[in-house]
């Protein structure tokens, strides 16, 4: 059975941090790249970071540069992202997805997704 279960998401004020995580299972991690994407009501979905099996070069998007990080450890099977000084504008949806080998910022490219955690950030 292939699973990915995100934890660590909740409710914190504006400029606090969360750690949210990604545990997976069911397929060969290894050989996967590693995407985070959030979705907000009435929103798209936008990738916000993912980070490469091979090198774990990582990419983020322009709007949490600076702010958030994103780790995996393998022999856990499991990714990070931790994000600080968090905004409102950082409520949404987060999940976790899987891409073979590399990563990309086509959703739609990824095999596998967690069913997301609900990240909120009040002013």
């Amino acid at each position: 059975e292939v699973q990915l279960v995100e934890s660590g998401g909740g409710l914190v004020q504006a400029g606090g941090s969360l750690r949210l995580s990604c545990a997976a299972s069911g397929f060969i991690f290894d050989d996967f790249a590693i995407g985070w994407f959030r979705q907000a009501p009435g929103k798209e979905r936008e990738g916000v970071s993912c980070i490469s099996n091979t090198d774990s070069s990582t990419t983020y998007v322009d709007s949490v540069k600076g702010r958030f990080t994103i780790s995996r450890d393998n022999a856990k099977n499991t990714v990070y992202l931790q994000m600080n000084t968090l905004k409102p504008e950082d409520t949404a949806v987060y999940y976790c997805a899987a891409r073979v080998y590399y990563c990309s910022g086509y959703g739609r490219t990824y095999a596998y997704w967690g069913q997301g955690t609900q990240v909120t950030v009040s002013s």
